[in-house]
């Protein structure tokens, strides 16, 4: 007999494995440093690239460096930031995260992050307001080098169509969920790749089912091919 979580892997790395034949290799934007990522992270909720780099790099040239950020008026940060929406709660958000890494550490550099154990790395960042399994991952991922598998907004959408977890497992499960299907050297692609799977083809609706090159690997997909809408989630 098949081991159901055998299978649900396999599925997920031929998931992977057909991304990569349509989408190659992805590449992300320059490697920024641990606190810069997690500053941009902080400033990309709820909102899109573009006014997430606005508002970073909008920050970046009113203030000679973080330690300026962390010093400055609230309201100087809230409006160098504006672009990037919920503006009062991010520049909150930032100042209090900069306040507390430089009581806790003596500085705002995140670099000894490397050398901690994986989870304890984690764990560490996830202890400040605002910072969920996403924003942790990404800062492991993208700027430590750490094997991450940040869950944004479309891979919970694309994953759940798929049927790589259960539809009412919930997104900071799913983080958990797609690092135990997915070997950690494919986390950097299979994450940017599954993005760019849902800003292009598996939109929130009318999928373009027919033109996805894992629609043969989907339970979505499948399921309104045989006319059984049982794996098909709402919206």
């Amino acid at each position: 007999m098949n081991n159901p979580d055998s299978m649900l892997r396999q599925q997920a790395l031929d998931v992977h494995r057909n991304l990569l034949g349509f989408y190659g290799q992805p590449t992300w934007r320059p490697a920024l440093s641990a606190i810069d990522e997690l500053i941009s992270t902080i400033l990309s909720q709820n909102t899109n690239d573009r006014n997430r780099d606005l508002a970073y790099n909008n920050l970046r040239s009113h203030f000679p460096s973080w330690e300026g950020v962390r010093d400055a008026e609230l309201v100087e940060v809230v409006t160098a930031i504006r672009s990037a929406g919920l503006a009062n709660q991010k520049g909150a958000r930032i100042l209090a995260v900069l306040k507390e890494i430089t009581a806790e550490r003596g500085s705002l550099n995140l670099d000894f992050l490397r050398d901690l154990p994986r989870e304890e790395a984690l764990t560490w960042l996830k202890h400040f307001k605002g910072v969920g399994p996403k924003t942790a991952a990404i800062v492991m991922q993208f700027a430590l080098g750490v094997p991450a598998m940040p869950v944004d907004t479309h891979i919970y959408r694309v994953t759940g169509r798929i049927g790589l977890r259960p539809m009412g497992m919930t997104v900071e499960q799913t983080h958990i969920q797609m690092e135990k299907l997915l070997p950690p050297e494919t986390y950097y692609a299979a994450h940017l790749n599954l993005i760019r799977l849902g800003r292009e083809l598996c939109h929130p609706r009318k999928p373009a089912c027919p033109a996805c090159p894992v629609n043969e690997l989907c339970e979505y997909y499948l399921g309104g091919k045989t006319g059984s809408k049982s794996n098909i989630p709402s919206g």
